[in-house]
């Protein structure tokens, strides 16, 4: 041999692993994918007990006749049918949409305003913002009361206004003409302020850089408002416009103690038709068929704002 070769020995392979393979994915139990549905739970139950069975006990209603605590017999569609030949109904629901187109796009327009003007810096502004958000804070039985006594024929701080200027007094709360206006005014007053407060917000987060490049390209203050401000409050818009029509449908208090749907049924709207049908006049059966279809009205304006507001997204 030339030389000495020297051997390595090699080593001996390590020993396979001896515990229990390491387990992958999710982990199944109390803290794994069970968890949401734990926590989701009580407000399934709520939601089920104060919200999905009343509206599936209404629907049922619906279809029967009786008493509020008496027996009930079936009658199928005759309730529906009812409604169609009740001229009230469409008295109630014509005074719900005049009631609704007035108090929505002016409680949103005005809001804006108040909301563009105190943007700004003033003195006493945020003195300003409490007084115009307060109302919002207010019973509607405490503001229906106070506006009863403003708008009093007889006695009401307005027309003892009106008559000290040497103007004619008014008929605000007597005059089938003059009473839906009274409550628009009165729900505006309430109602300005929520908006007003959404919309100083959304203004508040719409970011420098965006006005100040429109200014550069030469924008004014018309052109940056409607071209740059505008589009970014459109999901303000959007749920202010789903709210308010919700207020709308549901505003009862208010109108029940400043006119009491009256005179004769100039305010009567139509939560004030079912309150009507169901407790005075006992007909739990007519009142949930009209329950039903003021749910199915709102329900049809939600889609339908969302389907529209969806378009306009994807023309974008």
């Amino acid at each position: 041999m030339s030389g000495t070769e020297t051997v390595t020995p090699s080593r001996p392979a390590p020993a396979a692993a001896t515990g229990p393979a390491p387990r992958t994915g999710r982990r199944r139990g109390p803290t794994g994918t069970r968890a949401p549905y734990l926590f989701l739970t009580p407000s399934l139950v709520l939601f089920g007990v104060f919200s999905l069975f009343p509206i599936v006990a209404a629907v049922l209603m619906s279809t029967q006749q009786g008493a509020v605590l008496g027996q009930t017999e079936y009658v199928g569609g005759d309730n529906y049918q009812r409604m169609v030949d009740d001229p009230l109904f469409w008295t109630a629901l014509r005074n719900t949409l005049v009631f609704t187109a007035a108090t929505v796009p002016l409680s949103m327009v005005i809001g804006l305003l108040l909301a563009l003007m105190l943007n700004r810096p003033m003195p006493g502004r945020a003195l300003l913002r409490t007084v115009f958000f307060t109302p919002m804070v207010v019973s509607g039985v405490g503001v229906g009361m106070v506006m009863a006594w403003i708008f009093n024929g007889d006695y009401g701080v307005l027309n003892n206004a009106l008559a000290t200027a040497g103007l004619p007094r008014g008929e605000w709360l007597t005059s089938p003409d003059m009473g839906m206006v009274t409550v628009v005014l009165a729900v505006l007053w309430t109602r300005v302020g929520f908006c007003m407060v959404l919309y100083l917000a959304a203004l508040q987060s719409i970011p420098h850089s965006l006005l100040e490049a429109a200014s550069l390209d030469g924008a004014g203050a018309w052109q940056r408002f409607r071209h740059v401000v505008v589009p970014q409050l459109s999901p303000t818009t959007f749920f202010l416009l789903v709210v308010n029509v919700v207020f709308s449908l549901q505003a009862f208090d208010l109108l029940y103690v400043l006119t009491g749907g009256g005179p004769g049924f100039a305010t009567t709207v139509l939560i004030q038709y079912i309150y009507r049908s169901a407790f005075a006049n006992g007909e739990m059966g007519y009142a949930s068929a009209l329950g039903v279809v003021s749910t199915l009205l709102l329900i049809t304006f939600t889609l339908l704002r969302w389907y529209l507001g969806r378009n306009d997204e994807d023309n974008r």
